[in-house]
């Protein structure tokens, strides 16, 4: 039997989102660690935003009839899935605007 994650550490699980370091290679170790965690803590907030966006659409819609409630969902849905697209392409957009100024 073969695990699938018998390998497993910290970087499987938030070397999804570790941004491309480029002209930043030079940071420490330590710091680098540090700015993936707080990726991965606001990528997670911002999935948070966008579930509560998604309940708060689904009980405004069916269950009070609110569709102040439910519209107010919607845009919390948005907005989360903007915070997490936005922090996936920091790492990016950060070596994009820096290859711009050199």
């Amino acid at each position: 039997m073969i695990l699938a994650a018998e390998k497993g550490d910290i970087t499987t699980i938030i070397g999804g989102i570790a941004p491309n370091w480029g002209p930043f290679g030079s940071l420490g170790n330590e710091a680098k660690i540090m700015v993936e965690v707080v990726m991965a803590v606001a990528i997670l907030l911002c999935l948070g935003i966008a579930i509560w966006g998604a309940a708060k659409q689904r009980i405004g819609a069916t269950a009070l009839r609110d569709t102040f409630s439910a519209e107010q969902g919607k845009g919390l849905i948005v907005a989360g899935l903007t915070g997490v697209f936005i922090i996936g392409s920091l790492g990016t957009l950060f070596t994009i605007v820096y290859g711009m100024a050199v």
